[in-house]
């Protein structure tokens, strides 16, 4: 599950800096480093849920 956030989150961004996404939040080329912070906080989630259960 942590491999395909992973991927999802980083093709994301990478669509984030060829075409700005348009969300509220994400209109300029520059804010794929929101979805970087997006990405390392679900990854966290993901890892301490795992440890847990």
């Amino acid at each position: 599950m942590t491999k395909l956030i992973g991927l999802l989150l980083i093709l994301a961004m990478i669509a984030q800096i060829i075409k700005p996404l348009g969300v509220p939040g994400l209109r300029r080329r520059a804010d794929f480093w929101k979805l970087a912070v997006v990405a390392f906080a679900l990854w966290a989630l993901t890892l301490l849920l795992r440890d847990f259960t």
